[in-house]
C-alpha cells in the first residue's frame, strides 16, 4: 500500500508546515501556468481535491483530508473535482454528480470508496451504480435517470474542462486558491497534503492582506 512507500520532508518535521514562511515553490508545492477561476464569494478560499474513486491513494487521504476539513474556519471552502481521464474514471465522475444531483452524495460519497476499496466492487456500470444509490432513499429508476441526465452531462464536461485548465497529469490533488498545487510528492506523504494546503491558505490570507 502507497503508506508503507511515504517519504518524509527533506530535513522539515511536520510542526513547521504549519506556516506559510517554510514553505517552498517547487518542493512543497507548484504554481500552476495559469490560475484557474474560482467558484467561492470575495473573501473566501477555495480548497479543490482532484480524486477518483478507484485510486488507493485518494481513499488512504480521505480520513485525514476530512478531518482537516473539519476544523476549517468559514473563509474556506472545500471542493471535490471528480477526475475525467476516461473510461471507469468518467464514469465514477458520472455517479458523484448524479449522487450530487440527487441529493445523496454526503451519505453516498465514503461508502461508495469503501465498496471499491474493501468490499471489492468496481461500480463502473450504470446498473451497478443504480443498484448501489438504492439503498439511500432512491429508486434505481430515479438513479440511472440522473446517471444519464443532460445536467450530470454537463457537470462531467465541466469537470473535464477544470482539470485540463488545471494540467493536472493525476490523483490526488489539492489546488488552492485556483493556483497552487499540492501532490503526494511534493508534500512528502499523503497525510502532510492537508498541512501543505492549510499553509498555502494562510500564505493566501498574508497575500490579500498586503
Amino acid at each position: 500500500m502507497f503508506k508503507t512507500l511515504m517519504v518524509a520532508l527533506a530535513g522539515l518535521g511536520l510542526s513547521t508546515l504549519a506556516s506559510a514562511a517554510t514553505l517552498v515553490e517547487g518542493q512543497h508545492y507548484e504554481v500552476l501556468p495559469e490560475a484557474v477561476e474560482t467558484r467561492v464569494d470575495d473573501g473566501q478560499i477555495e480548497v479543490t481535491e482532484a480524486f477518483w474513486y478507484g485510486c488507493p491513494h485518494c481513499y488512504n487521504l480521505e480520513d485525514p483530508l476530512n478531518a482537516w476539513v473539519a476544523e476549517q474556519p468559514e473563509d474556506v471552502v472545500f471542493q471535490r473535482l471528480p477526475a475525467t481521464m476516461g473510461g471507469d474514471w468518467n464514469q465514477h465522475a458520472m455517479a458523484f454528480y448524479a449522487a450530487q444531483e440527487l441529493g445523496i452524495l454526503d451519505a453516498v460519497h465514503d461508502d461508495f470508496f469503501d465498496a471499491i476499496h474493501e468490499g471489492g466492487r468496481q461500480l463502473t456500470e450504470a446498473d451497478d451504480i443504480a443498484a448501489f444509490f438504492s439503498d439511500y432513499g432512491v429508486s434505481e429508476e430515479e438513479a440511472r435517470e440522473a446517471l444519464t441526465s443532460f445536467g450530470v452531462k454537463s457537470q462531467v464536461n465541466q469537470a473535464h474542462a477544470r482539470m485540463r485548465a488545471m494540467r493536472l497529469m493525476g490523483v490526488p490533488a489539492l489546488i488552492v486558491d485556483g493556483r497552487y498545487l499540492v501532490t503526494p510528492s511534493s508534500a512528502g506523504s499523503l497525510d502532510n497534503m492537508p498541512q501543505i494546503a492549510d499553509a498555502l491558505v494562510e500564505k493566501v490570507r498574508e497575500e490579500r492582506a498586503d
